[in-house]
């Protein structure tokens, strides 16, 4: 039935927050619309750019194509929650430092998959990068800053313990 509402319960970014949301939301829409979390973008809304990636219990999640109710019982971590109270996440401040974006849309997705891929594989080989962002498109720069960027953000991740 159009119109139908249902309250769910999440935990975003380390906090739980129940919230009413039309039955029919994504995950996306309920981060941007509901929670105003609006670092993940909305992009081509059918899983195909990666704009809108998000960690679901630590795995990239195209969170456009996921339902709201599909994150129920799991952690989301979104571009804003990467980000400690020290300050940004080491790729933040490498993509700041690298020049990797461009006009930055397709960035919060990419700073998701690269986050969990510097939390399985410490220090990953360039293919590995390659690999892990095959599903985020970018259509401002040819990826190069964007893997020095993750390679210098695995460094110092590294470096640090």
């Amino acid at each position: 039935m159009a119109g139908t509402t249902e309250v769910v319960r999440l935990n975003v970014n380390g906090d739980t927050r129940e919230v009413g949301v039309p039955t029919h939301y994504t995950l996306l829409e309920t981060l941007r619309y509901v929670l105003a979390l609006t670092g993940s973008k909305q992009g081509c809304d059918k899983g195909d750019c990666g704009a809108c990636t998000v960690l679901l219990d630590g795995v990239p999640t195209l969170s456009c194509i996921t339902p709201v109710w599909e994150a129920e019982g799991k952690s989301v971590t979104t571009v804003e929650g990467l980000a400690g109270p020290s300050g940004p996440h080491p790729l933040q401040d490498e993509f700041d430092l690298n020049g990797a974006a461009q006009c930055g849309f397709c960035t919060p997705g990419i700073l998701c998959s690269a986050a969990a891929l510097l939390e399985r594989t410490g220090t990953p080989t360039r293919d590995e990068i390659k690999e892990a962002l095959a599903g985020n498109l970018c259509r401002c720069t040819g990826y190069t800053k964007i893997y020095d960027a993750i390679e210098a953000a695995a460094e110092r991740m590294s470096a640090a313990g």
